[in-house]
């Protein structure tokens, strides 16, 4: 059996769940997240505690087993504490910094670069060089901050651009200069 689908997910105070049929929502203090499950999977609300069975050991209903409880665990996290992605910039010159909700980044183009937040989505500006993507939904918020990730990846050889928080770079070595040919 999956190890992980087998154990019980253990809704916190202030969280309340509703699941009809195969189709689940989440509802707690930062939002409310809804989500449709696949209808093999048997979701059930017990003791403040959901339990996802699945109905046989077919190769699809044991990959659907863990993830279908992992999503839901993400959807409780996410209604009661938020989940948040750090971003870190570097470079000379490279800074963020926020207009009203939007996130303008000056990366080395010629031109600014401006984010508009999806909804349920937030940035937080800790420096000009480091920020946050915050939200509900764990999959919008790596979404969001690959995204902003990709509009200066960091460079092989110097290691400017836009990395996750905590995220090592291995620097090629540059140009090797020898004797000169004769």
């Amino acid at each position: 059996m999956s190890r992980i689908g087998k154990l019980p997910v253990v809704v916190p105070k202030g969280v309340k769940v509703t699941i009809e049929g195969s189709k689940v929502t989440v509802t707690g203090p930062k939002g409310e997240l809804y989500r449709e499950f696949s209808p093999d999977m048997d979701i059930s609300f017990e003791n403040d505690k959901i339990m996802v069975r699945r109905p046989s050991d077919a190769q699809n209903h044991r990959s659907l087993h863990g993830l279908s409880r992992t999503l839901l665990v993400n959807m409780i996290d996410g209604v009661s504490k938020g989940f948040e992605k750090g971003l870190e910039i570097v470079g000379v010159g490279f800074r963020a910094e926020k207009a009203g909700d939007n996130l303008v980044l000056r990366v080395g183009y010629s031109h600014p670069v401006e984010f508009k937040p999806k909804d349920g989505i937030s940035f937080a500006l800790e420096t000009p060089t480091k920020l946050k993507v915050l939200g509900i939904n764990k999959e919008q918020v790596g979404q969001v901050a690959a995204e902003i990730r990709s509009v200066r990846k960091p460079d092989s050889y110097k290691g400017k651009g836009i990395r996750y928080a905590g995220e090592k770079i291995k620097l090629k070595p540059g140009k090797a200069v020898g004797k000169a040919a004769k």
